[in-house]
This record gives structure tokens, C-alpha cells and sequence, in this order.
């Protein structure tokens, strides 16, 4: 970092290193520096300016985390990295979007525009900015909720909910903690479902869905719900339609891999042989595709003797 002999004072160093030999002009003015001064140095090529009133105190290029400090003075000194940048920063994701997202305040609204920068805007950012990442960030548990609210499938909601947990980056009480807390959200009930720890034998949130939106929704014929089947070993059906050798098993767990898929395959396994079919979802699948599930689901009984016939749920239900 290069300064001028008039900015050298412990402040102004102190705040360099700290963001990464960045600073906006509101900050000089607040340190009591004329800003006048980094508007010359620019000029003679000493410092650059990747952003109005935000200069860097280097003349060589600005590595990805300047590039964050950088958006994040553009837009406020009180903003943070948000989203997929902060998903980025936390090594959630690798760099799935090149834009910077950062979120501001609702006190703050950015009238103007910066290629590369996507503003969002928080009431309760002080309870969602991590209180020591640097670059500054929303908590990790607020990030994977941010990437909930965008999404636009449900695939991608189980994808990064399932990525945190598995990566151990955080756990699912935090996460279910930190959805409370939010008065609004795209996919909640999803979210809930794939969170919520349901004891042994329960009707999760999940099997919930399967019944109402799957079953009841198409007037497919009606299953029995975690049916215990006792032989070699004790087992348990999600969905059992007994009387056409038909089971729907609900993958509703966190980080279900290890001994408890080697159980699943097992199960699958046992249950052809004896001549039963098993189709298998997510939640994805039951709460992103109900209709695609129902009508798997009804050419699957067909085959294997039911009479009937499943419904439309709607209009734009693809069953015909």
C-alpha cells in the first residue's frame, strides 16, 4: 500500500489493512483527509479507482477478495457480501456467479449502477453479518437461506441445503434457527420439511406432502405409511401399496449416505426379489414435481394391476 505523506496517520493505516488496501471517500472525509488528494494519485497512476468514490491503494491488479472489499465500499461501508458471493467466500460453492452480490440496508438505496454488482437489500442485516469474516459476509446459515429464497427450482433449495450440512459448514438445528427468524421466504415448507428432525416412526413433513400433493391431490389409490415388515430383519415401508407390490421410499434426511444407504440398497434389493417395485424421491421431486411423481407413480400401479385412474390436480397438471 502507497500513501500520500498527508494520509499517513494510524487510522487510515489501520483501516487499509483491514480491507485489503481499500477505502472509499466517505471514509477519508470521516478521518478528516481530503478525498481531493486520492483523486490525484489516481490521476498519476500511483492508485485506481475499480469503483466511483472507492480507491485502491495499489497500482497492480485487485485479486477477488479486493474485487468483494471493493463492491462492498461502492455501495457502504455497513454492507456485506452476500449470497452466492459470500456462498464463494465460505467455500459453500466454488464461484458459481462472477457478479459480486452484496446486500445493503434498506436505509441505503443505490441509486446507480456497477457492471458486475448485484445490490440486495436487508431489514435485519446486523443480525445477519458475520461479526469477524473479512471480507465482511452474512452468517453462513443466512447465506443458505439467501440461495433458498432465490432458487428457482426445487433441486437447487436441496442442493445447497444438503451441501452445507454435508460439508459440515454448519448443522440443521442452526439452519432451522435461522429460518425462524425470517418472516419471509420462497420454499419455507420445503426448507422446514428437509430441516426438521422427525422421531422414529413419525409422519414427517415430507411423507405429509407425499399424501397430500401426491396421492390424495391425483386420487391415487391410498398407501399404508411406515409400515413395519418384519423377516430376516425388522424394516420399515414409507408408503406401502400392498396389494400392487408397489413401495415409495422418501429420502428425507440430511447427509443420507454411509451405512444408512448400503440399509436402502439392501431394502430395495429384498423387495424386488420378493417381488415388490420401490420408486424412490426427495424433496425435491414431492415438493418441486408432485404432478411428475403422481403420474410415475399411477403408470407404475397400473402395471402392477390397479383399475383406476388418477386426476388433474389443476390446470397445468401434466396428467391427462
Amino acid at each position: 500500500m502507497d500513501v500520500p505523506p498527508q494520509y499517513d496517520t494510524p487510522g487510515l493505516r489501520e483501516l487499509l489493512d483491514r480491507q485489503l488496501g481499500l477505502v472509499c471517500a466517505a471514509q477519508l472525509r470521516s478521518l478528516g483527509l481530503d478525498y481531493r488528494v486520492a483523486r490525484r494519485w489516481v490521476a498519476a497512476g500511483r492508485w485506481q479507482r475499480p469503483y466511483p468514490g472507492v480507491y485502491a491503494t495499489f497500482s497492480g491488479p485487485l485479486d477477488r477478495a479486493a474485487h468483494i472489499w471493493a463492491a462492498i465500499l461502492w455501495v457502504t461501508p455497513e454492507a456485506v457480501a452476500s449470497h452466492a458471493t459470500a456462498a464463494e467466500l465460505d467455500g459453500l460453492t466454488g464461484r458459481i456467479d462472477d457478479r459480486i452480490h452484496v446486500t445493503a440496508p434498506v436505509s441505503r438505496r443505490v441509486r446507480a449502477h456497477a457492471d458486475g454488482v448485484v445490490v440486495h437489500y436487508a431489514h435485519r442485516l446486523p443480525l445477519t453479518r458475520h461479526p469477524t469474516a473479512n471480507p465482511p459476509r452474512t452468517r453462513l446459515e443466512d447465506t443458505v437461506l439467501d440461495l433458498v429464497d432465490v432458487a428457482v427450482r426445487a433441486r437447487d433449495v436441496e442442493s445447497v441445503v444438503t451441501m452445507a450440512v454435508q460439508k459440515r459448514l454448519t448443522t440443521s438445528p442452526r439452519l432451522a434457527a435461522a429460518l425462524m427468524r425470517r418472516k419471509k421466504i420462497r420454499w419455507r415448507a420445503m426448507a422446514e420439511s428437509m430441516l426438521l428432525d422427525v422421531a422414529e416412526g413419525a409422519q414427517s413433513p415430507l411423507e405429509l406432502q407425499h399424501l397430500r400433493a401426491v396421492e390424495r391431490a391425483h386420487h391415487l389409490p391410498r398407501g399404508c405409511r411406515q409400515r413395519r415388515h418384519a423377516g430376516d430383519r425388522v424394516i420399515w415401508i414409507d408408503v406401502d401399496y400392498g396389494p400392487y407390490h408397489t413401495r415409495v421410499e422418501l429420502d428425507g434426511r440430511l447427509g443420507h449416505d454411509g451405512e444408512g444407504r448400503f440399509r436402502d440398497r439392501r431394502r430395495d434389493n429384498a423387495a424386488t426379489v420378493s417381488g415388490a417395485w420401490t420408486l424412490r424421491y426427495g424433496h425435491s421431486e414431492i415438493f418441486g414435481e408432485p404432478c411428475r411423481v403422481a403420474q410415475e407413480q399411477a403408470r407404475v400401479l397400473h402395471d402392477r394391476g390397479w383399475a383406476g385412474q388418477p386426476r388433474r390436480c389443476g390446470s397445468d397438471c401434466p396428467i391427462p
